[in-house]
């Protein structure tokens, strides 16, 4: 029997994308209390993330829809998080470079796997879901950052290693796909 997407865990991954809107637009137009709200919703978002998977494999939820979305719900956060950061400079400056890092890097790894699917599977390494936890900490401190000031260094300091690990694993996906590249038409 076919198990139907709308489970808790395929609510859970989409909610990430859809709040999006109501952070960006506290974020942007409600002031001190907007960015204290922006960051709580993120980390309503962020635990969401964790919470999906857990409920697919604790109670058998796992679904297709789940397997795709779920990657894609994560790729859709940062790839709208970073540059609204950098729009609301702030991410400023040299700091920009690290989110060109991780947004290459998915944009790169993304169009990789679509490219290979079928021909060969590069599955989710550990190091790759740290990476990706250490995006949204990252990210969640700069918009902690935006509410209390103080925390802008550590926060940046977040960011910078979020990118090295995000390159690093673009780099290990790339090595593993090197071979299926590069073979001849």
């Amino acid at each position: 029997m076919a198990h139907p997407i709308w489970t808790i865990p395929n609510i859970l991954t989409i909610s990430r994308m859809v709040a999006i809107m109501p952070l960006a637009l506290a974020l942007i137009y409600g002031g001190a209390a907007g960015a204290w709200i922006a960051f709580a919703i993120f980390c309503a978002m962020s635990i969401t993330d964790f919470l999906d998977g857990f409920i697919a494999r604790r109670f058998n939820m796992g679904s297709a829809f789940g397997r795709v979305m779920d990657p894609i719900a994560d790729k859709v956060v940062i790839g709208v998080m970073m540059p609204l950061l950098i729009g609301l400079d702030l991410i400023n400056g040299w700091h920009q470079l690290a989110v060109y890092l991780i947004l290459t890097r998915e944009v790169v790894i993304s169009g990789l796997r679509e490219y290979l699917a079928g021909s060969l599977i590069i599955h989710v390494t550990q190091l790759a879901k740290w990476k990706t936890t250490l995006q949204l900490v990252a990210t969640g401190a700069i918009l902690l950052a935006a509410a209390l000031p103080v925390v802008i260094i550590p926060a940046l300091a977040l960011l910078w290693i979020a990118a090295g690990l995000t390159v690093i694993t673009g780099i290990d996906y790339l090595r593993q796909a090197w071979p299926k590249l590069t073979e001849a038409a």
